[in-house]
């Protein structure tokens, strides 16, 4: 539907003569419920009543009567947020406009969209006093501008900011002819053609400085257009604009777009983003890669996320992921990250996905076709083979027995680089990638707190387990022999020894039988050595193993031969 309705920064009243509905608009079919109200027969608590229900008002006044016009308030209305349509009615009575009379009152409130004099002897501009109802109701002014100070409100240019970054693909700031037709042909099902391009352009250039730049539209054009969209009463422009990508009538995002309800999960199964999303995140990593070092600096994360409303990575994520020397994220960990939210908490990655326009840039229904939901991991068991690319690995240990440094280890973080972490954005998830007969698999290392009394569902639920115990504290072993036998003896979980700190004068552990028996009884592999106290990177072999593990659980008895 096209809207012809007020001229800023007035609203501009219709008389009888003048209200046409454009030829190349055509009404849309909306079930409109009309409620009368009469002074004379109902009260003002029936009154009440129904305007809070209301989706707009009009309220109706004879032009042809001094004393109808001047009761003309709107007293009983102001504290209801809904559009007002001021009616003059009776317009073939009298010669005259009313509108003389009426306009400072239109103009004293901002609920009122516009005024329309008609005549419901005739049905003179009937059906156009309900268009522009339905107009106030579908397309309102409210949300977008502020007629008082002749501009768009604050709320309208952040979503219309955040439209223009995700638009622009290659955030070299402007939007070329290329970005424009995509823009055009996502809100409005078709491309502009060319002279219709430079048309535009031509206006923007003509009333903006810098709203043209290398012959592309700049945010600053972008915003412009869309004021003189609305101050031209063309407010459907910008809705379907906004509305496509994905806010509601509050110009917030809408819950509906941000968590689609098509996902499910059932018990067992996990969740991955598909190859087209990794192509949808690797896109969004090099166009804010700037100086293409293959990592994001705080700058270039900061306006990867600008068309987040909140940050959505914290200083943890650094210690979660791989990072270059100088401690930003680099490409692998980029990818890790986005790999780990979808597999915690799905829901938040499809919330992400949204701010960055994933569906609107990919053209698909929702993003929740960015995710792949993985076959019962029973399944895989008794298939003894798994599609899955992401596997869990929890970790065990007494404090102090070097899990931590485990996590890192596998960032490739030694001893020494460790030590620069401060220990309140120490994270306790660490992943990245790993190798196993040529796949490319992620492996996601969880430490969890070393209460033996209250492990969680959470806590338990993995696809292989890791012991870690420290080599050179004789008391340490005993904690992970509890929680071996507690919790996964008689489980099909795979489980690794780990005799971390090995660097240092190995001790007796403190335990009725050694780590090596320990694991020969129990048909595991045997403890394998570990220090992250390296000079260089620690060895990556141990992780291998552990994503090999829990990839083809059936090998564990293989471990324990071969290793």
């Amino acid at each position: 539907m096209s809207l012809v309705s007020e001229e800023f920064p007035q609203v501009v009243p219709y008389r009888a003569e003048e209200i046409t509905i454009p030829a190349d608009v055509t009404p849309e079919r909306v079930p409109t419920h009309i409620v009368d109200y009469s002074e004379a027969e109902q009260t003002d608590e029936q009154l009440s009543s129904e305007i809070s229900k209301a989706n707009v008002i009009c309220i109706v006044y004879a032009v042809n009567n001094k004393k109808s016009i001047e009761k003309v308030s709107l007293a009983i209305v102001l504290e209801v947020l809904v559009p007002v349509i001021l009616v003059g009615n009776k317009s073939d009575l009298v010669e005259h406009s009313s509108m003389e009379t009426i306009l400072p009152v239109m103009n004293q409130y901002t609920e009122i969209e516009t005024c329309v004099e008609c005549s419901a002897k005739n049905l003179k501009n009937i059906s156009e006093l309900f268009y522009y109802a339905q107009k106030a109701v579908l397309h309102p002014t409210g949300p977008l501008y502020c007629p008082e100070e002749k501009q768009m409100k604050p709320a309208c240019i952040k979503a219309l900011t955040r439209i223009f970054k995700v638009s622009d693909l290659d955030n070299d700031g402007i939007l070329n002819d290329n970005e424009l037709n995509f823009f055009q042909r996502t809100c409005f099902n078709a491309p502009l053609v060319s002279q219709a391009l430079e048309d535009v352009k031509n206006v923007v250039r003509k009333n903006v400085i810098d709203g043209v730049c290398d012959n592309g539209l700049t945010l600053k054009g972008f915003l412009f257009l869309h004021t003189l969209f609305i101050q031209r009463g063309r407010h459907e422009t910008t809705w379907t604009v906004l509305r496509r990508f994905g806010y509601d009538d509050d110009l917030e995002l809408h819950q509906d777009y941000l968590f689609p309800l098509t996902l499910k999960v059932p018990p067992d199964c996990t969740t991955e983003l598909n190859h087209n999303a990794y192509l949808f995140l690797q896109s969004v990593f090099d166009k804010h890669d700037k100086d293409r070092d293959c990592a994001l600096s705080p700058e270039e994360l900061k306006d990867l996320f600008d068309v987040f409303p909140y940050m959505p990575w914290g200083p943890d994520v650094n210690n979660t992921v791989c990072t270059n020397d100088e401690g930003w994220i680099t490409y692998q960990g980029y990818l890790s990250q986005w790999t780990l939210t979808t597999y915690l908490d799905v829901q938040r990655c499809l919330e992400y996905l949204g701010y960055l326009g994933y569906s609107i840039i990919s053209e698909q229904e929702s993003q929740a076709v960015a995710i792949t939901v993985t076959r019962d991991k029973k399944i895989d068991l008794q298939k003894k083979q798994t599609q899955r690319s992401v596997f869990r690995c929890n970790v065990f240990g007494d404090s102090g027995s070097g899990k931590s440094g485990f996590l890192q280890a596998f960032l490739g973080r030694n001893l020494t680089r460790q030590n620069t972490v401060s220990e309140e954005h120490m994270s306790y998830y660490a992943i990245s990638t790993a190798y196993v007969y040529g796949q490319e698999k992620y492996l996601l290392l969880h430490e969890v707190f070393p209460d033996f009394d209250v492990l969680s569902d959470t806590d338990l639920a993995c696809d292989i387990v890791c012991l870690v115990y420290d080599a050179s504290n004789p008391h340490s072993f005993e904690y992970c022999a509890r929680v071996f036998k507690q919790y996964f003896m008689d489980t099909k979980t795979p489980c690794m020894m780990i005799a971390a700190k090995s660097d240092l004068q190995e001790a007796k552990q403190l335990y009725a039988l050694t780590p090596l028996e320990f694991c020969r009884k129990h048909k595991m592999p045997p403890p394998q050595a570990f220090t992250c106290n390296t000079a260089d990177a620690p060895c990556k072999d141990i992780y291998t193993k552990l994503t090999t593990m829990a990839m083809h659980p059936p090998l564990t008895l293989w471990w324990h031969k071969d290793i």
